[in-house]
């Protein structure tokens, strides 16, 4: 878990670096993917923001010993995380590779 914690807070920074120096990229999609789009981003982003201070409670507890109030926090990080990483993953393919993949 601490490898995962690692490599998602590398992922974060690199993340963050690379759209400070790129900026925003505009969805180009258009008709019914458009707000599949929206709603996996959407729901991508909330989660996405909530997961940090979850994730950093849930370790510091399991760090700590009090393994008790870690396995309570835990049922609903681990499936948020899961959630985030698997529409993070949808989120970048739709925005960087639809058009390429539908050959257009």
């Amino acid at each position: 878990m601490l490898l995962a914690c690692a490599c998602s807070t590398a992922f974060l920074v690199s993340y963050v670096l690379y759209h400070l120096r790129v900026g925003s990229v505009p969805f180009q999609g258009q008709g019914w993917i458009r707000p599949v789009y929206f709603t996996l981003l959407g729901t991508h982003t909330v989660l996405a923001v909530t997961i940090v201070p979850l994730a950093m409670i849930t370790l510091a507890r399991a760090l700590r010993g009090n393994f008790e109030r870690h396995r309570r926090i835990a049922r609903w990080t681990l499936p948020a995380w899961l959630y985030v990483s698997a529409t993070g993953v949808i989120v970048y393919f739709l925005l960087y590779h639809l058009y390429a993949a539908l050959g257009a």
